[in-house]
Order: C-alpha cells, then structure tokens, then sequence
C-alpha cells in the first residue's frame, strides 16, 4: 500500500471523527455490534451460516444508517470522475476480497499439477513421520510466509498442505490441532515486518519507524512467542515426539514409502507450477516497490495468477469456482459493511476516545493498557481502521513515547488470535477445518485460543514496556 493510500485513509478516518453523531446513536450501534458477535458465537445452535448472520446486520445497519442520516451519500470520486454506486459498494474491502478469490483459485488450481502434494510429502518424509517435527516445520514456515506474503495468503497454502501430510500419515484426528496452531501464527508473523500487515504499514509511516527498525525491534518477540505457542500447542493437542526407537523406525519406514512423484501426472505442467508458486510468492512478497503493479494492490497479483492458472483449465473452470467457500466471501463482504457503518456511527471514534484517555495513565502503564485495549477492539472489528484512528490521535499529541506506538502495533496484530473474526487468517483457519468436516464453533475457537492469545498478549506487554 503506497504512503498517498494510507494518507488518503488516514484523511478520511480524520473527518469522520469531525462529523457529529448524538452519543445515544453511538451507543445504540454498538450494542448493535456487540449484537452480531453474540450472534455469530451461537451460530450453530440457531443453525446459520457466518455469511446469512453477517449479511443480517449488514442490511439492518445500512437501513439504520439511512435513518439516523449518518451515512455519506452521494458520488464516489474515483479516477478523477464522480461515480455515483450504492453506498455499502465502497464498503467493502474489496482488496482483501481479491486476496482470498485468487489465492483460493490459485492454490486450488495449481494443486492439480501435483506441486502441493509433493510438497507436503517432501516435508513428510524430513520430519521421519513424526508429528512434533512436522508441527515445527509447519509453523515455521506459517510466521515465513506470513512476514513475506500476507496472512490469509500464507493460511491458505501452509493449510492445504497440512491436510495432504496428515492425511498421508493417517493422523487426521490431528488437523484441527495443527490448522488452529498454524492460524495463530499467521498473525505472530504478521509482526515480523513492516509490510506483513496494514496496520504495521499505517503505524511504521506514522511514528517514522524504518523497515530495518521495524524488523530488529519485533523478531525476538516473534522468535520467542513462535516457540511457546509451537509448545503450548503440542501440550494442548498432545502432539508429542516419537518416544521409542520402535516407534521411529515404523514411522520412518512409513514415510519412506510415500512417493512425492504419485500426484504428478504432466512433469511439464509440474514444473510450470513450481515456476508459478514461486513467481507468485515473489510477486506477493515485493508488491509494495513494484511499479504499476504497487498501486494495483495484492489482490490484483492473486487473481492475475489464478487467471494464468486458470487458462490450464479454460474448458473447466467453473468447477474451481463452484468450489470456492462462498460463503467466506459473503461473510467478509458483509463485515465490512458493518465496520465501515460502525465507523460512520461513532463507534471506533468512541473506542479511539477510550484508548486516549488511558495515555494518562504513564508511558508504562498506559503503554500496556493501550496493547490490551487496541488487542480486545481488534479482537471484535477492523483493526486497520483501528489502527489509522489511533495513528491519527497519537499524531496530533506530544507525550506519545515510542512504546505507545509499538503498543498499537503489538495489540491490532494480536487481537486476531482471540476470536475467528479478529483477522482474516484465522477465520480462513477455521473454514479449512470446516471443510474437512472437523467441529469448531465460535466459542470453541475462543475457548482454544484464548489461553495462548493471553500469553501472548501478556508477553508482549512486558516486552513493549521494558524493551521498547
């Protein structure tokens, strides 16, 4: 995202806190949100999908915007020209759309060369069958992929490849382990860089933080928080190292057998796959220096690829589209449009507020406060336009230290392992599980989650406070 994009967002967050909204209608919206969360908690007991509940308030919030006339209606200026569209259009983020539309169609495409399969078996037989080295691997390479790629991005192919191994190793009763680990990675490796995620980019450029600065001040965070949750994981889901040299050979033997080559049907197709993935990896990871295609976005990149992918399959495409998780893409559609409603109403305004008045509690004191507080908000909505009304406030104060800005950083990035909404990655982890018929509702992933996001949350307060 270019510095004019974020000064662009930044501007308009800033006006919508100049607006005037009466403080009733700013409370009745937020119970209106606080509505929707419960809701999606109970989503299996009144048996509705994420996308139906989300859409739900969407339309009920637009129709409640129109009434207490705090929606901007009117034409969108874009290119220069005034386009005049349905207010909920630019609503949406439509980049984040993008993403998970092409980097679903590209995996799901270049799977079929074989490429992911080898892959996985690959990694399979380096960990000798064992699932405690496997986890590692996979983590791993989860924060990797997340500090180069994007979150959701790196979630979608660290998690398809988890299914083939486990499934080859006959251990599926372990995926929901390791897909729940691997998605509270995504945003432990969403701190690494400066690029891994928004709201890294909007804080870094507002307190002057380098890419350099950035990186060397968060990786031992993400070092060590990448081993404990790697261990506090194992111990949950009793993923355990091979004990007995009986047990090591049999695994060995097991793996030994697998043949990497099996899924491959066209070596040349295969290897265009290789040249794809990596190409595609390195499109994702230099998106932001590019030319042209900077200002494109990642979600140009993703969709460009499933189309070259696509093209294998011209006469049969419609069976990727028919397998892609609609209803996903539906919810994310429709949580945009309450966020950005909730944004219109007040409601970040009010949070943004709250987080001010806790900067009187000390640099030290307050710095925690602030990872807490931006952690629970996030936790619940957007965290990039959390992240922008935060950046704007600490912009226009003089006792801001610099802890309090890595404060907005550590809590807008961890907020996300603390429910499936908090961030794109972790719901995309839990719609993986749902796909491989695994139960995780809403509170059951709190329930899994929440102990290592308190950990982890703690860990970073501490290390914000005495550190940074």
């Amino acid at each position: 995202m270019t510095l004019s994009v974020l000064t662009a967002i930044q501007e308009s967050h800033t006006e919508e806190v100049i607006a005037h909204v009466p403080m009733e209608v700013t409370l009745f919206f937020t119970v209106i949100l606080v509505g929707m969360i419960v809701t999606l908690a109970l989503e299996e007991k009144i048996h509705a999908k994420k996308s139906v509940i989300a859409g739900t308030y969407a339309l009920i919030c637009l129709f409640l915007g129109a009434v207490f006339e705090i929606l901007p209606f009117g034409p969108v200026i874009v290119g220069g020209h005034e386009i005049h569209m349905p207010i909920y259009i630019p609503a949406i983020d439509w980049g984040v759309i993008a993403i998970i539309l092409g980097s679903s169609l590209f995996v799901d495409a270049t799977s079929k060369s074989g490429l992911f399969t080898w892959i996985a078996i690959k990694l399979t037989k380096s960990s000798r069958g064992d699932l405690f080295n496997l986890l590692i691997f996979y983590g791993l390479m989860t924060v990797v992929f997340s500090a180069v790629l994007n979150n959701v991005t790196a979630m979608i192919i660290v998690g398809s490849l988890t299914a083939v191994s486990l499934n080859k190793l006959g251990q599926n009763d372990k995926l929901l382990g390791f897909l729940v680990i691997e998605g509270l990675l995504t945003n432990i490796g969403g701190l690494l860089t400066l690029i891994s995620s928004v709201p890294n980019i909007i804080i870094g450029t507002a307190a002057g933080i380098n890419f350099v600065e950035f990186f060397i001040s968060a990786s031992p965070y993400v070092v060590v928080v990448t081993a404990l949750t790697l261990v506090i994981g194992m111990t949950r889901f009793k993923i355990k190292r091979l004990s007995t040299q009986a047990d090591r050979d049999t695994a060995k033997q097991l793996v030994d057998e697998f043949d990497e080559n099996d899924g491959v049907e066209s070596q040349g197709f295969f290897w265009f796959g290789v040249a794809m993935l990596v190409l595609f990896i390195l499109t994702i990871a230099t998106t932001s220096v590019l030319p042209f295609i900077r200002d494109l976005g990642m979600g140009y990149v993703a969709l460009l690829f499933a189309g070259i992918m696509l093209l294998k399959f011209k006469s049969t495409a419609d069976r990727f589209y028919q397998a892609l998780d609609w209803d996903l893409l539906g919810f994310f559609a429709g949580l945009f449009i309450v966020i950005n409603v909730m944004e219109h109403a007040q409601v970040l305004a009010m949070i943004g507020q709250g987080v001010e008045q806790i900067l009187a509690l000390g640099p030290q004191l307050g710095s925690a406060a602030v990872l807490v507080a931006a952690a629970f908000f996030s936790s619940v909505t957007d965290n990039i336009p959390l992240a922008a009304m935060l950046a704007n406030i600490f912009s226009e104060l003089d006792n801001v230290s610099m802890s309090m800005w890595w404060s907005v950083v550590f809590g807008a990035n961890l907020g996300g392992n603390i429910t499936p909404i908090g961030s794109a990655s972790t719901l995309v982890a839990v719609t993986i599980i749902h796909k491989h018929n695994l139960h995780l509702s809403f509170a059951g992933f709190v329930k899994i989650a929440l102990p290592f996001a308190l950990i982890q949350i703690l860990i970073a307060a501490l290390y914000v406070v005495f550190f940074l």
